[in-house]
């Protein structure tokens, strides 16, 4: 008896740790398939997963960009996004790392800004905040991050920046997926712009979804010179879990 409870344990371990393993990848693959999605109207795409311990929630409105941006002249303005995040969560009585442990997965660069064509407009990483209001989980997220493109033609500098906005779709949980879905592709445009900053609100701060809980950073002023037009691109997501059987 004693042997047969040692193996169910150690069988149940290993099939935690194996899903939990699993779990990084499929979210990996979820915040790679919202950079295809959302720049395109009417593009969607469905990720399957299997789990027997964990659950895929959706959180939203828990992150709150903002640009304030400053021109050559006159007043400041300030442009503000709010998108949501999700989590595939793990109850810590099957797998737990300890309190406060964080992995970064993808990609290795801690900032809430990432430069160049090829920088993700996602987080991916793992990880273990202790209490939480909703439970006691070891999680993996996906948290949306902005992309910036810089190009100078005929002597003006443009400056691009690129934000997926994550809202709730219709959740059947009929099956273990994530449908995304592009709904749509906002573009705000400013001239003559000299500065640009922002800043970061943790809208569910209440429920523990803190700067702790992403520990990423958020950038300091971005200066540019005089002839820069800067523009901002917000693509809606909506996500969508057990859409499809």
């Amino acid at each position: 008896m004693v042997t047969i409870s040692y193996a169910n344990n150690f069988l149940g371990t290993s099939l935690a740790e194996n899903e939990y393993s699993a779990a990084k990848e499929f979210m990996l693959t979820t915040g790679l398939q919202v950079d295809d999605v959302a720049w395109t109207v009417g593009r969607a795409q469905t990720v399957r997963y299997s789990s027997r311990y964990g659950n895929v929630r959706f959180e939203p409105a828990v992150l709150n960009y903002t640009f304030e941006v400053t021109p050559v002249s006159g007043s400041p303005a300030n442009y503000t996004m709010t998108t949501g995040i999700v989590l595939y969560n793990m109850p810590v009585s099957e797998i737990t790392y300890g309190n406060n442990y964080f992995e970064r997965i993808y990609p290795s660069n801690s900032s809430f800004l990432l430069g160049g064509s090829s920088a993700p407009v996602t987080h991916v990483f793992a990880v273990e905040k202790l209490p939480m209001v909703d439970g006691s989980y070891t999680r993996v997220v996906v948290a949306p991050s902005v992309r910036m493109l810089r190009s100078t033609v005929g002597g003006t500098t443009y400056v691009k920046f690129y934000l997926p906005v994550l809202n709730s779709g219709s959740n059947l949980y009929r099956s273990q997926s994530i449908t995304l879905s592009g709904n749509g592709v906002t573009k705000i445009t400013q001239s003559n712009v000299t500065q640009v900053k922002m800043s970061i609100a943790f809208t569910s701060a209440s429920e523990g979804f803190t700067q702790d809980f992403f520990n990423l950073a958020v950038p300091s002023t971005l200066t540019f010179s005089p002839n820069t037009v800067v523009e901002f691109y917000s693509g809606e997501v909506q996500v969508s879990l057990g859409l499809h059987t």
